[in-house]
């Protein structure tokens, strides 16, 4: 059976950078690259007018913001997938992608058979973080979590919703998060839908967003209820 394409457009302001990715994606069935810009406006353009089903984009492009860029670009194609593929891994930047509308975040000296992954992961409709990235942002919550952030957001959410949230920040599957709380996948599914009504969110990374901006880690884990 012939495995559905992604059709990618590659958003960098390297050429050298584009020649790379365009030539080593090549390689993959399920993949096509049809278009590529090296700014903002630019791939807004691309965008309109090819509609991909997703972008890799950079975060240091000369003519707007991350920020900017997701907004731009979502605007003008509500349904685009965008993973962003960058060098930089501060974690305001991984903030502010995500929180705009990206839908993944990689880092540039990522594996191939990583970054294969993670562009099939997005374009399935989930969200992917670099591990790296996850651990970073892990890191900052735990030592940040002093400096007094609002928690009440937290209170909305049931002591087995507070334990799917730092897994989901680590990047793990509905699998992986029902192996890990012995949990079945559906009744996984139900506790995020359950998170993402609570939290006025669409989207398994702008919840991971809502986790690291409200600066909270589980305590020690509860015993998952047995089904």
């Amino acid at each position: 059976m012939k495995q559905p394409q992604t059709s990618i457009v590659l958003i960098d302001d390297h050429e050298m950078v584009r020649r790379g990715l365009r030539a080593l994606l090549h390689l993959e069935p399920d993949m096509t690259i049809v278009g590529e810009a090296g700014t903002v406006a630019e791939g807004v353009a691309v965008v309109e007018r090819l509609t991909p089903h997703m972008v890799l984009l950079d975060v240091k492009l000369p003519d707007a913001t991350v920020t900017d860029a997701c907004r731009r670009l979502l605007a003008v194609a509500p349904k685009l997938r965008i993973l962003v593929l960058t060098s930089y891994a501060e974690d305001a930047t991984v903030m502010a992608s995500v929180q705009n509308g990206a839908h993944g975040y990689v880092l540039k000296d990522v594996r191939m058979d990583d970054l294969v992954r993670a562009i099939r992961t997005v374009a399935s409709g989930h969200g992917y973080l670099d591990p790296r990235v996850t651990q970073r942002a892990l890191h900052w919550i735990r030592t940040s979590s002093h400096l007094g952030v609002n928690s009440q957001g937290v209170t909305r959410l049931s002591p087995q919703e507070r334990l799917i949230l730092p897994l989901l920040a680590e990047g793990k599957t509905n699998k992986e998060i029902a192996v890990h709380l012995r949990l079945s996948d559906k009744t996984v599914k139900n506790y995020l839908a359950n998170i993402f009504d609570k939290l006025h969110v669409k989207r398994r990374t702008e919840a991971v967003a809502w986790f690291m901006k409200e600066g909270h880690v589980p305590s020690s884990p509860a015993r998952s209820p047995k089904l």
